[in-house]
């Protein structure tokens, strides 16, 4: 597996200055390359600022029990980064006090985390209007300790985002592992028995598709219109949307593109497919993200490169939001990944 042979500790700072150094010269030392902020520049979107907060997006741990080839967290069942109760505790008293109207729990596997239902009995009480929680499926079928999560996210109003490769099994497997697939359809299956992803049912339960090579993504609306037919027909399966995600060139998903001589190419189609419309709505600008180990970052995959939010304020227990409202947005060359075609964000296209 692709992922098992690359699987490297992203998260350390000099794995991230590596990524980074990459991204900024790698092999375009002859400034071939259009640099991001000079392509946001012309359209007079640089400096890029945010917008007021709508989403607090919380990783709290990188421990997962998949290896997938695209992950940009470099999650697996060896990473030993976890959020402690006092980092969450740290985060309610900014729940409480932020003008956030969105909490997003990620990971790895965010269920992992051995406080992840005392942080979620807790935040649910908050006045959150979207509990969002990112789950990789086979979770709940992993152990028989995370079967009543389907019942856990229902009685909490839970919003399940949960990762979907594709409607096949050949296609899901190769970038996820091997049995991937049937414990995706079970769980489905599951969270489908107690009302998510039904017809009229207000229990959201919305799909993450991602390309399993070196491409970008296809009309999110023709891919949803596939994946629903694919899955009821062939398993009775039904969710609500499809979030059509561009693979961002950064941790195992970079490695992968260098090891099979992809990246320039990949780092060309990102740039012909720059689509100025998608730079008003990327996340960065109404989103801040939150570390295992409570840093804070203009989005997850800044924090993969350990480039925190540019202010004076760069951790949860020194949260003000007056003064990370007045920041500029940190950006690279990675950011093309966010604005290429019809735009890439954690909600799917955003153009």
């Amino acid at each position: 597996m692709i992922a098992k042979s690359l699987h490297k500790r992203h998260s350390d700072l000099a794995e991230a200055q590596k990524q980074l150094e990459i991204l900024s010269n790698g092999i375009f030392q002859d400034g071939s390359l259009p640099k991001f902020k000079d392509k946001i520049a012309q359209i007079d979107q640089f400096p890029l600022r945010p917008k007021p907060l709508e989403i607090l997006q919380i990783n709290v741990g990188y421990m997962c029990n998949q290896v997938c080839a695209h992950c940009h967290v470099d999650a697996g069942p060896d990473r030993k980064e976890i959020m402690t109760r006092e980092t969450m505790k740290q985060c309610l008293e900014v729940i409480r006090k932020t003008g956030a109207h969105t909490l997003d729990l990620t990971g790895g596997a965010p269920e992992m985390n051995p406080d992840f239902k005392w942080f979620v009995n807790e935040a649910s009480t908050a006045g959150i209007k979207d509990f969002i929680v990112r789950s990789n499926l086979t979770i709940i079928k992993a152990n028989k300790k995370y079967a009543d999560l389907p019942k856990f996210f229902k009685s909490h109003n839970i919003h399940v985002v949960s990762s979907m490769p594709h409607w096949t099994r050949g296609k899901t497997d190769k970038q996820r592992g091997e049995g991937v697939f049937d414990k995706s359809i079970e769980a489905l299956k599951d969270l489908n028995a107690v009302g998510y992803g039904m017809p009229g049912s207000n229990l959201r339960l919305d799909l993450v598709y991602n390309p399993s090579g070196a491409f970008l993504p296809g009309d999110q609306t023709a891919l949803e219109h596939d994946f629903k037919q694919a899955l009821l027909d062939d398993f009775g399966i039904h969710f609500h949307n499809l979030f059509a995600l561009t693979n961002l060139p950064i941790s195992r998903f970079l490695d992968y593109l260098i090891a099979s001589d992809n990246y320039e190419d990949y780092m060309y189609n990102l740039v012909e497919a720059f689509n100025p419309s998608a730079v008003t709505n990327v996340m960065c600008t109404n989103t801040i993200s939150v570390s295992w180990d409570g840093w804070l970052y203009d989005c997850d995959f800044n924090q993969m490169l350990d480039l925190k939010v540019a202010s004076k304020v760069k951790h949860i227990s020194d949260y003000n939001e007056a003064l990370l409202q007045n920041r500029l947005i940190t950006i690279s060359q990675h950011c093309y990944g966010c604005t290429a075609g019809a735009g890439s964000s954690c909600q799917g296209s955003v153009a």
